[in-house]
């Protein structure tokens, strides 16, 4: 499983550890990533995703997780959220028909 947000793209970033003497030595910054389980209104249905907290925030502030499929870009989702983003799309021109 790799350390990496399924709706930002968010992954680990490398820095220094910097001691008192200022010796420097590499070390990795994760992203804080949590295992959540987000309700879709139009497919009526809970989805299992592992994201970071900032876009677990960021899912709150646009009104959930189907307003955030539709502003969000392809490239920055995973495989398994682009078939979820892709199935509430379906469902949305299903239910507008």
């Amino acid at each position: 499983m790799s350390r990496r947000c399924e709706l930002t793209g968010k992954g680990p970033m490398s820095g220094n550890n910097v001691s008192h003497a200022k010796n420097r030595t590499r070390r990795r910054f994760l992203p804080n990533l949590n295992d959540v389980t987000l309700q879709s209104e139009i497919l009526g249905r809970g989805i299992k995703l592992r994201i970071s907290a900032a876009a677990l925030r960021t899912v709150d502030h646009r009104g959930g997780l189907d307003a955030f499929f539709a502003k969000s870009k392809d490239d920055e989702l995973s495989i398994s959220a682009l078939k979820v983003k892709k199935e509430i799309a379906k469902a949305t021109v299903a239910a507008q028909a």
